[in-house]
């Protein structure tokens, strides 16, 4: 008896110095490696959240080298034990649309119309998220809305590869449209949203169904700080965000490449450039261009990107990059000036600021109709941080009350 419980304290002794040991290690990970600027809403907060992610991908990767799981599936563990109590004001029902599973929110309240439906694909660099991680957000939308929130469970990479993902949320759409009014939804008010890869996937299949006239046109789409072009990791905002959590510019190449292929062994040469022939660099640098973002956005600092030469062997595992359902920002006019009204929120320290915003130039050259926000204080991956009790942050609950606002309007 005595031997065990020896042995016990030993082992909680081991695991509480172990634990010590990894926050520290991360503390160090992100006062070494990140640059959190003044500006940035709750600077304190935000170096706590990154370090429990530090935390919890560090574990993961120990878990993998030993041959137990790998990262990715021990971060989604993690990230899905968020517990989540009734919702008083919604019926929440799982289900599944044409093979895809789907969380779905409908207001209890009686409508004496049909609503609008909300199709919402979650972040998480196409490698983790799911319902559980988005379920706040989209309990949100759908209740200070008064909306039919859609949360889509498409499957994740590097198990399932582009465009597994594009696929799924496409499939899921398609069958929600045609189903619609069975969910006392009107099929012509039905919106896509997404943030940040679910507003890459957002903008796909918002381009997709664009030109099916078997459908009834999508009413809008809502990007949140999404994801659009793989071209050019060298804009105004991958250089002055570069290390800004929670999103890093060399993480922005990992993410994509994982989506792609699951190849990262040429990731530098896709952060500095070279993995794209120079024609058609050239050929794209009418849409993604620093010439093309305001002046006012370089203020902080951009330094002119060389074009490099370009590696064929490179280039023949990232061609895709070129498709307009991987990079949206590349789609032809004739398929941008056909797309709805659209929301697009950006944040200033964020890698993908330009994308936003580049986009945005692309849409509204287009007579396309842009309602655009912009979090002067933001960060990527802000929304989902708006109702995290001491972890909250007031410019995510701005982003969140301004997205409800655009879907009142519509």
């Amino acid at each position: 008896m005595a031997v065990a419980y020896i042995l016990l304290v030993l082992f909680l002794a081991v695991f509480v110095a172990g634990f010590i040991l990894l926050v520290l290690g991360a503390i160090n990970f992100d006062l070494s490696n990140s640059d959190i600027p003044s500006g940035v809403d709750r600077p304190v907060k935000l170096r706590i959240v990154h370090i429990s992610i530090i935390c919890t991908a560090v574990v993961g990767k120990i878990l993998e080298k030993i041959g137990i799981c790998s990262q990715f599936s021990f971060m989604r563990y993690i990230q899905d034990r968020t517990p989540v109590g009734v919702d008083p004001k919604l019926l929440i029902k799982n289900l599944w649309f044409d093979k895809v599973p789907i969380r779905i929110y409908q207001p209890k309240v009686p409508s004496a119309s049909q609503r609008r439906g909300v199709m919402f694909f979650h972040g998480g660099g196409w490698v983790v998220g799911s319902l559980e991680v988005y379920e706040n957000i989209c309990r949100f939308i759908a209740r200070e809305s008064e909306s039919v929130v859609v949360s889509v469970g498409y499957r994740l990479a590097p198990e399932h590869k582009y465009p597994a993902a594009y696929e799924d949320c496409l499939n899921a759409t398609i069958h929600f449209m045609k189903n619609s009014e069975h969910y006392g939804v009107d099929p012509a008010n039905v919106i896509v949203c997404g943030d940040s890869a679910g507003g890459n996937l957002a903008a796909a299949v918002c381009q997709t169904l664009a030109g099916r006239s078997d459908l009834p046109k999508l009413r809008a789409q809502i990007l949140i700080y999404p994801g659009l072009q793989a071209l050019d990791f060298n804009l105004p905002s991958y250089q002055q965000n570069r290390a800004v959590p929670l999103l890093y510019r060399e993480h922005a190449a990992f993410y994509v490449l994982q989506y792609l292929n699951g190849n990262l062994l040429h990731m530098q040469e896709v952060l500095e450039g070279s993995h794209i022939p120079i024609d058609i660099k050239l050929k794209y640098r009418k849409w993604v261009s620093p010439d093309n973002i305001p002046e006012k956005f370089k203020i902080r600092g951009y330094k002119p990107h060389v074009l490099l030469d370009w590696t064929p062997e490179v280039f023949d595992k990232v061609k895709r990059f070129c498709e307009p359902t991987l990079c949206p920002l590349l789609a032809e006019d004739a398929v941008i000036r056909q797309l709805p009204e659209s929301f697009i929120l950006t944040c200033e320290y964020d890698v993908l600021r330009d994308d936003g915003l580049l986009y945005k130039k692309r849409l509204e050259d287009n007579g396309v109709p842009v309602t655009w926000c912009h979090l002067e204080d933001g960060v990527h991956g802000i929304i989902s941080l708006f109702d995290k009790y001491v972890l909250s942050f007031p410019a995510a609950k701005r982003g969140a009350d301004n997205i409800v606002s655009f879907l009142k309007s519509l």
